[in-house]
This record gives C-alpha cells, sequence and structure tokens, in this order.
C-alpha cells in the first residue's frame, strides 16, 4: 500500500469557468491556470505521482507546453492514471479538502464525486469530499483563491 499528500492553489479571476472536480460550477469568476486551473484533479494528480514515486504535475506537464494551454485536467488525470499503473499501483482511495470562502460547495458535492467516480473507476464510498472556510485568513480577505488538499491511498496491482 502507498499514500500520497498535494495540495494546489489557484487565484480567482474573471473571465474563465470555474472547475472542480471536473465540473463546472456557477460562480462569477473562474480558477487561473495555464490549463483550466481544477484545483481537485491537480491536487489529486500530484497526490497519485507521489505515492507512485513519479514525477510531479510540473514536470509531466509543463505550463510552458503550449499542448496543455487550457487542457481539460481530465485528460492529465488519465494520463497520470495511466502511468501510475504502469508502475503497478491502483488507486483506492481519494480524500480532498478544499480551502475557499466563496463559492459555497457542499451543493456540488454529489456531482464531483460522480465525476471522479467516473474518472478513477473507485466506489463513491472511497471517495472523501468536503470544502471549509479560511475566514479570511489562509487565503486573504478578498478570497479570490481555491485551494484543495488531496490523501490518496493506492495498492500494489497483481
Amino acid at each position: 500500500m502507498r499514500v500520497g499528500f498535494s495540495f494546489d492553489l489557484h487565484r480567482l479571476v474573471e473571465g474563465r469557468p470555474l472547475k472542480l472536480c471536473g465540473v463546472e460550477i456557477p460562480f462569477e469568476k473562474g480558477l487561473l491556470g495555464h490549463s483550466d486551473g481544477d484545483v481537485g484533479l491537480h491536487a489529486l494528480i500530484d497526490a497519485m505521482l507521489s505515492a507512485a514515486n513519479l514525477p510531479d504535475i510540473g514536470t509531466l506537464f509543463p505550463d510552458k507546453d503550449p499542448r496543455y494551454k487550457n487542457i481539460d485536467s481530465s485528460k492529465l488525470l488519465k494520463q497520470a492514471l495511466l502511468r501510475v499503473k504502469e508502475q503497478g499501483y491502483g488507486l483506492q482511495q481519494i480524500d480532498l479538502t478544499f480551502v475557499c470562502d466563496q463559492p459555497k460547495l457542499s451543493p456540488y458535492y454529489e456531482a464531483m464525486r460522480n465525476r471522479l467516480v467516473e474518472l478513477t473507476g473507485i466506489s463513491p464510498l472511497d471517495i472523501g469530499l468536503k470544502a471549509r472556510t479560511a475566514e479570511g485568513f489562509f487565503l486573504g480577505e478578498n478570497k479570490e483563491a481555491i485551494a484543495c488538499f488531496c490523501l490518496v491511498v493506492m495498492k500494489k496491482i497483481d
């Protein structure tokens, strides 16, 4: 069994859609990034890569590479899952914690969990999702960012 941990953080900006765990969340701002900025999938990818002793997301999918400009992060997750499988590991459990003061994410947990099931093939019972507010301390009074922490459990596949 292997455990991986990671986090990601992106600023909120006008003019971009807000995507978390592959789900578009209605909000007036979206996450700034070279890709779609999906902090949930980025944290998941890095945690998996770490557990499998592979290079991080920035090394495998560099932001200087035009192939990844505005790419849907679910495509990066699929590539990362293949690399993890090549190392002989399978994803068993995902635990994600978002940190943001707005928008409220709990109404989207079910859609986010369903999308993660679709992308990873693991049981919805093995996916934990939660969000915490920072009350302006962690991300600043202007609430212009979203962070996500991710813990994964993987096991050797036969």
